[in-house]
Parts: C-alpha cells; sequence; structure tokens
C-alpha cells in the first residue's frame, strides 16, 4: 500500500482552524459559563461578564466601542441585517415631508424602491442577497464591475452609479480569490461629500471585512463606514460572527430581522451563544497583540512561495492571478496558474499528494470547470483562470510547507502532462 503522504493545508481564506487558547476558552465557557446571561444569579453573570469582555475585545480590533458590536451567527446573518436595514430606513426615510420628493420620482418615471450598489466581485451573502430584494421587487441593485487594470473597485464607477434613491453601498474590504484590497476609506470620503448636499435617504455605507481582518489593519471609523461585518471562522475564531454598526438605532440605523427575548438590545434577539462568543473575543484579543507579527510572517511566506513557483516553473509558465499594478492585495493569497494543457486547477488540487488548496470560494466548489466569475471579471483571460489556484497561507504555514507544496505542484504538473 502506498504511503500517504502528510498533506499540507494552504486553504486559510476558506476557513481557519481554532487557535489553542481559543479551543481553551470555548471549552470553559462550556464547561463554567452555561448559565443563562440574562439572569442575575452566579452561572449566569458569569456568562454575561465574559459576553462583555468579548465585545470589548471584538471592538477594540476593528476601532469601535463595545456598543457598536452586534454578535450574529456569522458574516451571512451581519450582511443580511445590513440589507434588510437599508431598505427598512429607506422607506422610514420617505415618510412625511419625503413623499412629495417620492412623487416627483415617480412621475419622472424613476423607480422609488431603495437602490443598492455592489460590486462584481461580492461574495455570495451579499451578492445573493442583493439579486433576490431586486427580484422580489423590494430593492434596485447596480453591480459596479471591478477594474480589468487594477482589479479594485474604482471610486468613479461608485460615483457614476449614484441615484436619487441610492441607500446602501456595499463594498467588501479585501476579495477572498485575488486578495485585493478595495479603497473604501476613498469611497466613503467621495460618497459622504456628495450625500451631505443633497436630501434624504441617507447613503448607509458597509463593508464586508471578512478576509482583511487579522491580516491587515482594520479601523471601522478610519474607514468611514455605517457597518463592518466580522466573520470569526477566517481569523482562527468559531464559526460566529459580528456586525459593527457605528451607534446601532442612534447614528446608524439598525432594525432587527427576529423578535424575541430582546438579547443584544433587541437588535438581535435569542439566547447568547455565550461559548462561541468567548471565543470570538479571545480570537480578537489575539490579533489585537499580534497583528504586525501576523502580518509580517504571512508576506513572508507568501513571497517565498511566489518566488518559489517562478524558480520551479519559470516566468513563461506561471501567471499570477492576484497581481495588479497599483493595488494592495493581502499579505497571505497567491492566485496562481500554472500554464499548461490539462492542468486545469481541479484536475491538479485532485492529483497533488499534499497540497489542500482550492480553485476559489469554497461555497463554489460544485461549479464544474468553469473557471471563477471573480477572477474572469477581473480580466484574468478564460484559459488562464481554468487553470487557477487559490493558495492562502497561514500563520502556522512554514518555508519548509512552502518547499513541499511546490514539489508535489511540479510532480502533479509532470505527471497530468505526461498523461496528456
Amino acid at each position: 500500500m502506498a504511503h500517504q503522504l502528510e498533506r499540507i493545508y494552504m486553504d486559510y481564506n476558506a476557513t481557519t482552524p481554532l487557535e489553542p487558547e481559543v479551543v481553551e476558552v470555548v471549552s470553559e465557557a462550556l464547561r463554567g459559563a452555561w448559565g443563562n446571561p440574562s439572569s442575575s444569579y452566579l452561572p449566569g453573570v458569569k456568562a454575561r461578564n465574559i459576553i462583555n469582555k468579548s465585545r470589548e475585545n471584538v471592538a477594540r480590533m476593528v476601532g469601535g466601542r463595545a456598543e457598536d458590536i452586534v454578535f450574529t451567527s456569522g458574516g451571512t446573518e451581519a450582511n443580511s441585517l445590513v440589507f434588510h436595514t437599508a431598505a427598512k430606513h429607506f422607506w422610514e426615510s420617505q415618510r412625511g415631508a419625503e413623499r412629495e420628493r417620492a412623487e416627483n420620482c415617480r412621475q419622472n418615471g424613476t423607480s422609488v424602491r431603495p437602490h443598492f450598489i455592489i460590486s462584481n466581485v461580492e461574495h455570495d451573502s451579499v451578492r445573493l442577497t442583493a439579486e433576490n430584494m431586486q427580484t422580489e421587487g423590494r430593492a434596485d441593485v447596480t453591480c459596479v464591475a471591478v477594474s480589468k487594470v487594477t482589479g479594485r473597485v474604482e471610486v468613479e464607477d461608485v460615483v457614476a452609479a449614484l441615484r436619487p434613491a441610492t441607500c446602501l453601498i456595499s463594498i467588501m474590504m479585501a476579495n477572498n480569490e485575488t486578495g485585493v484590497i478595495m479603497p473604501i476609506k476613498e469611497i466613503c470620503q467621495r460618497v459622504r461629500s456628495i450625500s451631505t448636499q443633497r436630501h434624504v435617504p441617507r447613503i448607509l455605507l458597509h463593508t464586508d471585512a471578512a478576509q482583511a481582518i487579522g491580516k491587515v489593519r482594520v479601523d471601522a471609523r478610519d474607514l468611514g463606514v455605517d457597518y463592518l461585518t466580522i466573520v470569526g471562522h477566517k481569523f482562527y475564531a468559531p464559526r460566529i460572527g459580528a456586525l459593527f454598526v457605528n451607534g446601532p438605532g442612534n447614528s446608524t440605523p439598525l432594525y432587527p430581522m427576529l423578535f424575541g427575548g430582546g438579547q443584544e438590545r433587541n437588535f438581535r434577539p435569542g439566547t447568547e451563544n455565550t461559548p462561541m462568543i468567548a471565543g470570538l473575543g479571545k480570537a480578537a484579543e489575539l490579533v489585537n497583540s499580534n497583528l504586525s507579527d501576523y502580518e509580517t510572517h504571512l508576506r513572508t511566506i507568501r513571497s517565498y512561495l511566489e518566488d518559489r513557483l517562478l524558480a520551479v516553473f519559470g516566468k513563461e509558465r506561471i501567471r499570477f492571478n492576484s497581481h495588479f499594478p497599483g493595488s494592495e492585495t493581502l499579505p497571505n493569497t497567491c492566485n496562481v496558474s500554472i500554464i499548461g494543457p490539462g492542468l486545469q486547477g481541479r484536475r491538479v488540487l485532485s492529483t497533488c499528494r499534499r497540497l489542500l488548496a482550492s480553485v476559489g470560494a469554497a461555497c463554489h466548489s460544485d461549479r464544474g470547470d468553469r473557471p471563477s466569475h471573480i477572477l474572469l471579471s477581473c480580466g484574468v483571460p478564460f484559459e488562464v483562470a481554468s487553470n487557477a489556484l487559490r493558495i492562502s497561507v497561514g500563520r502556522g504555514t512554514s518555508l519548509k510547507d512552502v518547499d513541499l507544496v511546490v514539489e508535489d505542484l511540479r510532480e502533479t504538473a509532470r505527471k497530468l502532462e505526461e498523461m496528456n
């Protein structure tokens, strides 16, 4: 029987393992903080204290205050909550004096439905939420294309998409496949300067920061967003999420999708999941203490990986789909195609004996051999995109791991070319 080689995981943009310290606090909370956080006796008070501490750590991680953090089941729920809120806020804004403005819109033949702006490289939890609301006639959606030169959403294109009924702009902070970091701060500054000159509805600004947190600095107030999505399992925390809201219910609207026992100040009721919240808080604490070390390590490993790929395959055979002139990228993400017949990304990965990676977003892994629509949207040619591998390194990835993976890819390419 052939010896099974040790697999090497390099799909950290899909999910991350839990840090040992995170496992420890989750276990402690499961054992000792089982009380209902709404209760006044000791086990409940213990649970409530853990939740409060976690909220502070998560807030610090994204440059907010404890009261700006609302815990959710994950990023998908957080994103849905933003779109639900934006639509509801639009209709609330249309009351009274706004009725006249709505009537003018009607007479001019323009829609008075809430209008959302997203990019064409958003995660499905944003794209499908927006599309679903459009299909049901609850909103209009403009999908701004990223530049095929920079791989980014350009500020001017967002501004050009604005309408009188625009009430939400939702652009991801960093793309999960290319690693390109979007100009969120510049978009926010520009839109704010325009929206101060116009009437309601106020344009709400949201970024899904799932891929950025734990890899680069994320400061919601510096960015200028109203909402920022936090996803635990992307930064070594459990599968739970949170939404940063800049002054929820006061400075920034937030309307619940669920109704119940009043938890999370009624914004997201349901008895809190204390152990998972404890894990999220601990993972945030680790990011607060170690971000610069994490970022330096990831960048070093990613650079070494790219150098080794070029050294082994040569410039003619390697295309980096994550390199765009003038654009910043996540320090850990390498989207690469090995050029050659029969070297489609899926074939390469299923033949590799060591490497565990993906061809794109993990949620799309059932889409057959079609290349990633994200890469095609960024101007990557069809035949290059077909061969794409998304290799994303993590905190524990070593230089030796890179050497073994590049050797694995070399052997795999040779084998597949012989078969061809």
